[in-house]
């Protein structure tokens, strides 16, 4: 079967430092994947790689079997990839609703119409509402985005992403930020996504790893340590290592 996104030989050069080494990873369609590994690893330049926000020295990404590496970012967001970002990027002034209404708009086109009729509007906004009451956003849909707590925020974000009607959806980091007591709202949002989206998470918060992911890929100074199940992951030593090195140095730091 074809794979949803396949990376062959990957890599990523700023001048003499290498941030991507012969990154491969292969997600089938539907996946639930998490991307790991301590600070400075290549976590979030590998989904940068995948969106076409950086392009990549060398190697391929494919998404359902068709070569993407030379599109732009905008190109590869018409195919069906849609990400959400550390720090997240919403208008903050406009309501809930709105920020959902805009993205649905570009998708569609309607943003770029200045007659278009009513009942498209209508369209829009019914799509809008859609994706907040699955969410469990209904509520908020006529808030400032400013008045959310930060939890809810992150949800808005999702809805954005979602809205792109994605085949491939990264979430970098979507519990960054978030009180611990409520970082399960995000991940309940998470598992009951369409199936049939593939999703790969960035994530620190190995509590939503493991409760989320499938399978686990470690990423180690730029280059795939390992990959396996949460199981698998949890019991490598050499897993176990990078992230003990890293607490240490956080201590004295």
């Amino acid at each position: 079967m074809t794979a949803a996104l396949e990376i062959r030989n990957l890599r990523k050069n700023f001048g003499a430092i290498e941030v991507a080494n012969d990154i491969n990873l292969a997600l089938p369609r539907g996946a639930r994947h998490a991307l790991i590994g301590p600070n400075g690893a290549g976590k979030t330049t590998l989904v940068n790689l995948i969106t076409g926000r950086v392009r990549s020295s060398s190697g391929q990404v494919l998404l359902d079997g068709d070569e993407i590496t030379s599109l732009s970012q905008a190109a590869r967001t018409r195919r069906g990839i849609a990400r959400t970002f550390q720090v997240n990027q919403l208008f903050r002034n406009l309501t809930v609703l709105e920020n959902v209404y805009l993205a649905i708009g570009e998708r569609t086109g309607a943003c770029n119409r200045l007659w278009r009729s009513a009942g498209s509007e209508a369209a829009v906004i019914e799509e809008a509402l859609d994706h907040l009451q699955s969410l469990a956003l209904s509520s908020d849909a006529c808030r400032p985005v400013r008045e959310l707590p930060y939890g809810r925020q992150r949800l808005v974000e999702i809805a954005i992403a979602l809205a792109q009607q994605p085949k491939l959806l990264l979430l970098d980091e979507p519990a960054a930020g978030v009180p611990s007591s409520e970082s399960h709202l995000i991940l309940d949002v998470i598992s009951r996504l369409d199936p049939n989206i593939t999703i790969l998470i960035i994530e620190h918060d190995m509590d939503v790893v493991f409760r989320f992911a499938q399978r686990i890929t470690v990423l180690a100074a730029g280059a795939v340590l390992t990959e396996g199940t949460p199981d698998e992951i949890s019991a490598d030593p050499r897993v176990r290592a990078i992230y003990l090195g890293e607490k240490r140095e956080a201590q004295h730091g």
